[in-house]
């Protein structure tokens, strides 16, 4: 969840959409919030989904019947729909498309998304599917890392007395404390349900941050010059925000994950989650997208925070709220590269010793390059055309149609087709875009709206001055 606020604004900065741009990419963040329903506890065999024949007869009954089971834990259940909803809201495309991938392992009796791929396609798209499954929360932490850096810094700078250029609350020093102090500890638990709390915490923050950026897109927004073409539908690089909206929504590369955690998993239940989670992401996500883009229409950077002014304090607190998200969401994320490790190289099963081992490997790998690499739509770009494109669109579809025994007229038959074709669609064109027309970056720089006069907020009416200067009085220190 902590990093669907930068996702959203990178969407509208690449397509300088309206708000009907934005609202799709809403829609598709909500559907990674799904089933993750009641959470057993679960060592690296537990995260493969061991379930039992009778589950998988029941599971195979719903897909026939839709026969309702009982639902058991609900404590678990909540847990695991906050952990789905801090995975998503910042991941997955609709409903559909996870639920999708539940079936095809429902049809192939296998409980994990790489041994779906194995039993479908063979070795090789085996090997495929573990390095876009590796690579897509890889990234995402490499991304986490760099809203955590260039958030916290500008809030450290703010402190009275300390100075901008001091070495310790620079975006590399507070990367690799954030790391060494919350990331790695939290990456280090075995059990995926654990960290249901820190995803509650997680979703409160977001929901407090969210309530900032729609005050200030009614107090800033007014007084931002609106670009050039701010209301066109769309422009030509759209298929580049399509490939960040497919970054922000997808999480199914934790989808088994979560489905395992429910304590008696059936597709009924992962459906009526997903459903759920769906429409509360659709919501936030929408909000998010339209506050965002209404306040800086084409100057929206991938990192909506970078374009609030640094003297803004209602912001700085709200930056101080989204780094805290992030921090909580990133092991979730580690979770995912390790389980992609442990079942390539250690046959599924992690000593202690190995555990630990693995998972500093990873955050320190994670940790040197988000240090090297400071620009996060262009982080957003590729990992949402290359991986996670083929994750969400692609390869279930594919899988699906493959095992399916369903007449090619019927409607989930028909549904994967046009997913599929989508998704080479978006992959393709999408990394070219990427290629020949990367987003602008200003990282790290006061956007030219926040350093024209030093006027008092307090002292000057704003609807009191000609339109013409109106954004010229917009020094945020107005806003303290």
């Amino acid at each position: 969840m902590g990093d669907w606020l930068q996702k959203e604004a990178a969407a509208g900065a690449l397509a300088e959409a309206d708000p009907g741009i934005l609202a799709s990419d809403g829609y598709a963040s909500l559907s990674s919030m799904m089933n993750m329903v009641t959470s057993l506890p679960m060592g690296y065999q537990g995260q493969r989904l061991c379930s039992s024949p009778k589950r998988d007869f029941d599971d195979k009954e719903a897909l026939v019947s839709e026969h309702k089971l009982k639902e058991k834990g609900n404590f678990r259940q909540s847990s695991a729909i906050f952990n789905v909803v801090n995975s998503i809201t910042g991941s997955g495309i609709i409903d559909f498309s996870l639920i999708l991938l539940i079936k095809g392992g429902v049809l192939s009796g296998t409980h994990s998304y790489q041994a779906l791929v194995h039993k479908t396609f063979g070795f090789p798209g085996y090997l495929l599917l573990s390095l876009l499954q590796f690579l897509y929360p890889f990234i995402a932490m490499i991304s986490y890392n760099i809203i955590t850096g260039d958030t916290l810094s500008k809030v450290f700078q703010r402190i009275p007395g300390v100075d901008p250029g001091n070495f310790f609350i620079g975006r590399h020093f507070i990367i690799g404390l954030s790391t060494v102090a919350f990331s790695l500890p939290l990456s280090l638990f075995r059990d995926i349900a654990k960290l249901g709390k820190a995803s509650l915490i997680s979703a409160v923050l977001t929901a407090m941050i969210l309530i900032f950026v729609i005050i200030r897109a009614f107090t800033l927004g007014p007084y931002i010059t609106r670009t050039e073409d701010a209301w066109v539908f769309a422009k030509p690089n759209t298929v580049q925000a399509v490939g960040v909206m497919s970054f922000a929504f997808i999480c199914h590369h934790n989808s088994f994950l979560i489905y395992g955690s429910l304590e008696e998993p059936t597709v009924v239940k992962w459906s009526r989650v997903i459903h759920i989670s769906v429409v509360i992401s659709i919501f936030i996500s929408v909000l998010f997208a339209t506050s965002g883009y209404l306040t800086f229409t084409g100057h929206t950077q991938g990192d909506l925070f970078e374009n609030y002014c640094r003297n803004d304090s209602l912001i700085n607190f709200g930056r101080f709220c989204y780094g805290i998200t992030v921090i909580l969401t990133y092991p979730i994320e580690c979770f995912v590269t390790r389980e992609v490790i442990a079942n390539v190289f250690f046959g599924g099963n992690l000593s202690k010793i190995s555990h630990v081992i693995v998972t500093t490997v990873i955050i320190t790998m994670a940790t040197l390059v988000s240090l090297m690499v400071d620009c996060l739509g262009i982080v957003l770009e590729f990992n949402g055309v290359l991986c996670a494109a083929p994750l969400i669109f692609i390869i279930p579809s594919a899988c699906y149609l493959k095992l399916s025994e369903e007449r090619w007229i019927h409607p989930d038959k028909i549904m994967s087709s046009v997913m599929l074709l989508n998704g080479v669609v978006v992959m393709v064109v999408g990394f070219v875009m990427t290629i020949l027309y990367p987003q602008d970056c200003s990282h790290g720089q006061e956007m030219a709206y926040c350093s024209f006069t030093n006027a008092s907020f307090f002292n000057i009416s704003f609807s009191s001055l000609d339109p013409t200067i109106q954004s010229s009085v917009l020094n945020i220190s107005t806003f303290q």
